[in-house]
Formats: C-alpha cells, structure tokens, sequence
C-alpha cells in the first residue's frame, strides 16, 4: 500500500483554509480513482512546542500504479489544480510506501 501526503503550512487565515479545505478541496481530491482511504489530521503542536504545520492529510492507494492513475485521472488534475486557489506555496507532497 502507498499513501500521499500533503503537509500544509499554516495559512494566513486558518480557518478560511479550513473552510475551503473541507467544503471544497476535499470533496474534490475523494473524487479520485483508486482512492482507499483519507485521514486528515490537524496539527496541534510539537513535543517542543509549535510546528510549521497547519494540518495533515493521508490518501491511501493500493499501489504505485494506482495512486500515478489517480493523480493523472481527470479528478486528480482538478484536486491539484485546486492547491493553487487554497494552499499555493503551504504544501509539500510526498509518496510513501506503507512498511508493515
């Protein structure tokens, strides 16, 4: 199993990023093929105190190929696209493989 990770950095305006994120951007991003499960953490802080990050989001795909499906898929282009409207310059993307 593969996931993709967004890291969002804290926004100007939390809770217009919340807004959008949850009314908007999600229902666009669950669009995608292949899509397993997302998990949505908001972060709250650091063992140190306070993190650069704003909020989390997991998406589960069965494998390589089927999340690089996804991510080509019509959904996924409009899902990417959308960052620009919300999260242009807060987000970093990785691909990880699940170790179990």
């Amino acid at each position: 199993m593969v996931k993709l990770t967004a890291l969002y950095k804290k926004p100007a305006d939390p809770k217009e990023f919340d807004r959008y994120y949850k009314e908007t951007h999600s229902p666009l991003a669950n669009k995608m093929p292949g899509l397993r499960k997302t998990e949505v953490s908001k972060v709250l802080g650091t063992p140190f105190g306070e993190s650069e990050y704003h909020l989390i989001a997991n998406m589960y795909f069965d494998n390589i190929d089927s999340l690089k499906s996804a991510m080509s898929s019509d959904e996924g282009k409009a899902a990417a696209k959308d960052l620009k409207n919300f999260a242009n310059g807060l987000v970093q993307m990785l691909i990880c493989e699940i170790q179990e």
